[in-house]
This record gives C-alpha cells, structure tokens and sequence, in this order.
C-alpha cells in the first residue's frame, strides 16, 4: 500500500470531486481510496491571503494538478513555489486561460513539465489512482530511519497524544522513539494508522497517524519533525547559497527579513550578510539567524519567501549544508 500526496492549486474546494474532506483548518485535505491504493490532496484554504498555506501544501506533495481559471499574481507566485520546492511532476487543468499563454509564462520553470490534462473530473480521478498505484509498485523501506512532518496534533480519549503527519523520508515503525525537533524531546510510536488502517511501519509518501507516549500535543507545533534519522541537523544559523528568481525584482541586503520553508517547517529569520558568488546578485552567497532552529537533511534544498514583498513573496530557493 502506498499514498501519492497531492497538492491542488489555483482553484478553491476542486479537490472536493476528487475525494473526501478530511481535516481542514488553513490547509485541507481530501482523501480518495480504492481497494490498496490512496491519494491526499492537499489544497491552500487561506492563500493568496497568506502565503504559508500555498507553502505547506507543496511542501510535502509529491506531484501537484494547478488549476488554471485566469492568469494573474496568485498564479505566477503558485508556478514560483512549485519550482522553489522542486515538485517536477504536475498537471495542468485549464479553466477559460488560453493553453499557449500558460505554457508561455511558465517556461524556465519546473512546471514547465507539467502535462495539459483535458479529461473530465473522472478522467481526472482515475488518472490520481492508476499513477498512486505505480507508486505504491515503487514504494521501498528505508533501512536508515524515518521523518515525519507533523501538520495537526491533538489528545484522542483513551489513546492519549494523536499527531497527522507525512513521512518525508525513510521510514518509521512502531515502538520506534523519535526525537521532536525542534527541541530535545522524545515520543514513541505506540501506533501507526494509514487511512484509518493500522500497520507496523510507514514509508516515504505516507500520510500518516501516529499516537505517540512520551508527548503532549502543545509540544508538537505545526513543523515540528519526529525523527530517528542520525543524519538530520537542526540549526538556528545558516551560511548558504540562494537561487533568486529571475522574476524577482532586487537584491536580497542584509537586515531583511525572511522566510525559510522546508518539510513543512515555516521558519522566520533575517539576513545578517548578502554577498554576491561571481554571478551576480541573483546567486549570493548569504547568511542567515533564524527566530526557531531548522531540521534537514544536509544536501536538502529550501524555499526563500518575503512575506513582504510588494509583488512577489516567492524569492527562490536555498542550499540546506552543513
């Protein structure tokens, strides 16, 4: 059994003909199963308002359908935060947005690959299956231990702490004890439930709910990562490398405050030093104080957002090193 996270962008509760209404608050979800396959869809309920929304939902989406109604701001800045966050695989449904112009605005980007899907909601629908079912055939256990992105946690009568999550990488399995970053907590998995399904293990993909001992749900922020991967780095400091969009408009300067997204962690800082590499002001080397500490795996790339920015909010994209 696998799960193939979806996000769906650019047209609010057009998942609703795809699956079932699961947990909601800024961000909601829609699940579809048949027989062992699953699909989560992943819409922004609060963007273009806010913008940590648009970014939660790509962050752990695996592909992404942008549903395209007219071309204006919130679509360039959706196109920029799926290439920031590196989600290479999409469909692109159109709503009245003229084929040739759409593919026009984003060249040069990731969605750039994106396939123009013409089908009906149930075209649609059985497309999300037959492709969560390859990935299910795909689907391998980590030997190296898991993490898991926490989205929602609450206290359940009877079964105690209750987390949602996504398995980001590697895999978890129950009795597993996990460290809470940030933080120096631990919790261990009494349970593993997938789609309301219980199992002894959750893979890469997974959407997950895990009950947990050791923690209470105010210790498990949205962000918070569970983790017993010795690879993972928490750090409150960055000295980097960002990728500027060619599309944003100037240089990033020390004193400005940004925003560091990655594995659903949403993470405030300021540049303390801007510097250009050798080529130009849209690849500086930088560096970075952030309000709460980071959790990644060094290699990982994040996203650079503005929240700010008059025009743009999406700048570009990070290294995650040592």
């Amino acid at each position: 059994m696998g799960n193939l996270n979806v996000a769906v962008l650019g047209k609010p509760g057009f998942s609703a003909g795809l699956g079932k209404k699961g947990t909601t608050s800024d961000i909601t979800f829609y699940n579809l199963k048949r027989g062992e396959d699953t699909v989560t869809f992943i819409e922004p309920a609060k963007y273009p308002e806010r913008l940590a929304p648009l970014f939660y939902a790509v962050s752990i989406a695996k592909m992404a359908i942008l549903v395209v109604e007219k071309i204006d701001a919130a679509f360039g800045e959706t196109a920029l935060m799926l290439d920031s966050a590196g989600v290479d695989k999409g469909l692109i449904v159109l709503k009245s947005a003229p084929k040739e112009k759409v593919a026009q605005l984003v060249k040069g980007t990731l969605v750039e690959k994106y396939e123009f899907f013409e089908g009906d909601v149930n075209g649609l629908r059985e497309k999300m299956i037959s492709m969560a079912s390859k990935e299910a055939r795909g689907a391998q256990e980590g030997g190296e231990g898991g993490c898991v992105a926490v989205d929602h946690a609450f206290n359940v009568k009877g079964t105690g702490t209750v987390v949602l999550g996504t398995v980001m990488q590697g895999t978890v399995r129950r009795h597993d004890t996990l460290k809470v970053l940030p933080g120096d907590k631990a919790a261990q998995v009494r349970s593993i439930q997938k789609h309301d399904d219980d199992f002894e293990t959750a893979s890469e993909g997974d959407r997950v709910g895990l009950a947990l001992k050791g923690v209470q749900p105010e210790d498990l922020d949205r962000g918070t990562l569970l983790n017993n991967n010795p690879t993972v780095l928490a750090r409150k400091e960055l000295a980097t490398k960002a990728k500027i969009h060619k599309y944003y408009p100037e240089p990033l300067v020390a004193g400005t405050v940004v925003h560091i997204g990655h594995w659903m962690q949403f993470v405030p800082g300021k540049i303390d030093e801007a510097g250009d590499v050798g080529n130009g002001w849209r690849s500086p080397k930088i560096k970075i104080s952030l309000g709460k500490e980071l959790a990644f795996i060094p290699g990982s790339k994040g996203v650079l957002m503005r929240l700010d920015g008059a025009k743009l909010r999406v700048v570009g994209r990070i290294e995650l090193t040592r």
